[in-house]
């Protein structure tokens, strides 16, 4: 439903990671129970193009510079 109405074109697979095994699967998992939120993500981009993982942006704590689609889309890689 997000994806229909933020008119996300064919081709691009909208995923979920509600139980964050993902998440920690790629270590990225950070807990912020010390401000009542628990188990969290920390915020980051993934590029992946037909199954491989071709660029990572991993933000620090409180920033939101390199996992902007701004940013991904400025440094794709070749």
């Amino acid at each position: 439903a997000w994806a229909k109405s933020q008119s996300v074109p064919d081709g691009l697979m909208m995923l979920s990671d509600g139980n964050g095994d993902f998440t920690r699967a790629l270590g990225l998992e950070m807990d912020a129970s010390g401000s009542g939120m628990g188990m969290r993500s920390r915020r980051f981009a993934l590029y992946v193009d037909n199954g491989t993982v071709r660029g990572v942006h991993v933000e620090e704590p409180g920033r939101f510079e390199v996992s902007s689609a701004e940013y991904m889309l400025a440094h794709l890689p070749e």
